[in-house]
């Protein structure tokens, strides 16, 4: 059998539906319909003659041939993807959480598109493993909790600082003067750091004993709102609050300590060497490491 049988449409759709492990995403992906994957992975079947897919009322997973087959036809569009972008370089695309985007990012974005007006800069809201070629992400922040692709180059690395902020009302109304005094407070947390309590309690050396949280909230930047209505004290990373902090909307009154956790710039490998790209990775390595203290302190913020 030649390979020139086989439709390039019917590999993406296959390639799309046994790694999202379902046809309507495929389908979502590739903008195409339902019934249009459905008939290519079928036509990709028919023409190899074996079975590729295992269908089910949840979705669909690879048989172990299709599973093989998948993961070459991933790496081989990686490639595709990659060898087009150095050839053809189009805008940079910069992937971090939504909070990170809203907090840190955006109040210092300004200063670069000063200095660097010729560098277009795209944006994808994300905080989870990284597919640099087939989410056309040029370069990611990412916690070090996340797995990061084999193939990634990492710079950057700084100690993510955390603790616990709350509104100047609250503070006055609660009197918090020690971490003791937290038994006391309205505990509120994200659901992206569900333990940022244990973890901070750990850092600073301090044993709060069984902690009940009031309020877990989806992201951070909800969380933080959260804090500046009054609500409770919320722990968080600092570099999402220091413009609050300055600004006197949040106080920390236990300030911030070193958390387990580091912050790292992720570059797509095939975009490493461009200009462009070096100029953004010193930048938001210069940012990070301006923003992130580097020794303890337990002093109020």
């Amino acid at each position: 059998m030649g390979v020139d049988r086989l439709s390039l449409n019917a590999l993406r759709a296959f390639e799309a539906t046994a790694r999202l492990r379902s046809f309507s995403a495929a389908a979502n992906e590739l903008s195409v319909t339902h019934g249009a994957v459905s008939r290519h992975v079928r036509m990709l079947e028919d023409t190899l003659g074996l079975p590729l897919l295992r269908r089910n009322a949840h979705g669909t997973d690879p048989t172990a041939e299709g599973q093989r087959l998948a993961e070459g036809l991933s790496r081989g569009f990686q490639l595709i993807q990659a060898s087009v972008e150095q050839l053809k370089p189009g805008p940079l695309t910069l992937s971090c959480s939504e909070s990170i985007m809203m907090y840190w990012l955006l109040p210092r974005l300004s200063r670069f598109q000063e200095v660097n007006p010729d560098i277009e800069l795209r944006f994808n809201m994300g905080y989870g493993p990284v597919n640099f070629a087939r989410d056309n992400i040029s370069v990611a922040i990412r916690l070090s909790t996340i797995e990061p692709p084999k193939e990634v180059i990492r710079t950057g690395a700084v100690t993510e600082w955390i603790g616990p902020v709350c509104s100047p009302s609250y503070l006055r109304s609660l009197r918090v003067t020690s971490p003791a005094d937290l038994a006391r407070a309205r505990l509120m947390v994200s659901r992206t750091r569900p333990q940022a309590w244990e973890d901070w309690s750990q850092c600073c050396g301090t044993d709060l004993g069984a902690l009940h949280i009031a309020e877990a909230f989806n992201h951070f930047y909800l969380l933080i709102q959260a804090a500046k209505c009054g609500l409770g004290v919320a722990n968080v990373p600092r570099m999402l609050v220091h413009d609050d902090l300055n600004s006197g909307a949040l106080v920390a009154p236990l300030g911030f300590v070193a958390g387990p956790h580091k912050l790292s710039v992720w570059v797509a490998p095939h975009l490493s060497r461009r200009s462009d790209t070096v100029k953004v990775v010193d930048w938001l390595t210069d940012e990070l490491r301006t923003s992130e203290p580097h020794r303890l302190s337990m002093a109020p913020a």
